[in-house]
């Protein structure tokens, strides 16, 4: 079931009536997608706020535009970090059934074994490409390295997807090791070196996966 949130067209696109829009609580916001056009709303900031903690950063949303309803999933904002407020929202027109591709977030958890005895934990790979249908999504992709060893990786391949999403890198991707701690400065163990490179570092890049 999704959490519906209050959107209102935006008619006025001046740089003034953004200002205004802002200064009474709002955030500027725009709606695309394969199948929609790309529509101006704003939203409410504090119901904005509601909405992620009920849903969760990735998850399906039905924006109410004015009585027209829309699933979408928060894809991209722009923040001011002095103020520490959100400026500008984007927002992807879903279809429950079809597939997306989509950035999440990498958590490692639990203390490896090779760090307690004093390896260097390396982390090549903070966000994954998936394809999943909206509903799938999950809020983070979590790797337990409790018996990561000095001297091993875990890899793309090691990470388990149950089947509700596909990943979209090459299993042989290294997604967590433990360094020696002599070697710490000088990686040169070949293999280590290669794909710790994530395609899309600027943040979430989703697209529709086909579409028109």
């Amino acid at each position: 079931m999704s959490t519906v949130l209050q959107a209102k067209e935006r008619k006025e696109l001046r740089h003034s009536a953004l200002r205004k829009i802002r200064d009474n609580g709002n955030i500027p916001a725009v709606i695309y997608g394969a199948r929609v056009d790309s529509k101006p709303v704003y939203i409410s900031s504090a119901d904005l706020t509601k909405t992620i903690r009920a849903v969760g950063r990735n998850g399906v949303i039905s924006l109410d535009v004015e009585g027209s309803k829309q699933d979408v999933i928060l894809t991209d904002y722009q923040e001011d970090f002095i103020k520490r407020e959100i400026l500008h929202v984007d927002f992807l027109a879903v279809d429950k059934s079809s597939k997306i591709n989509v950035n999440v977030r990498l958590a490692l958890v639990g203390e490896a074994i090779g760090v307690k005895d004093g390896g260097v934990l390396q982390q090549p790979l903070h966000e994954i490409s998936i394809t999943a249908t909206p509903d799938n999504i999950p809020q983070q992709i979590e790797v337990d390295i409790t018996n990561l060893q000095v001297g091993e990786n875990i890899i793309v391949g090691d990470i388990p997807s149950a089947g509700a999403f596909s990943i979209n890198h090459e299993d042989e991707e290294v997604v967590a090791s433990i360094l020696p701690p002599k070697v710490e400065e000088e990686i040169d163990a070949g293999e280590q070196q290669e794909g710790g490179h994530p395609d899309n570092e600027e943040g979430r890049e989703t697209t529709p996966v086909g579409g028109e």
